[in-house]
């Protein structure tokens, strides 16, 4: 399952240019993005941009179903 997104710009005086690139709620969500989280941008080729985040234990699928047991479905950590 793919999400869209548009690419905005914000343009200050005539050479700074910054671009946003916004990710959807229920996609953060489900990848539990944080607020601050630092994530790295990986440029695979002109198609291809990929995300990666910065400092964080890789989660295996055996620690992500303890994590998860227990829990209602939409429970979050708070």
């Amino acid at each position: 399952m793919g999400f869209i997104s548009k690419v905005q710009v914000i343009q200050r005086g005539e050479i700074n240019r910054q671009f946003y690139f916004i990710c959807p709620a229920p996609l953060a969500q489900a990848l539990e993005i944080e607020k601050g989280e630092n994530i790295e941008w990986v440029v695979v080729d002109k198609m291809t941009l990929m995300i990666r985040r910065v400092g964080q234990q890789e989660v295996t699928p055996e620690k992500a179903d303890k994590k998860v047991k227990g829990r209602k479905r939409g429970e979050h950590d708070r």
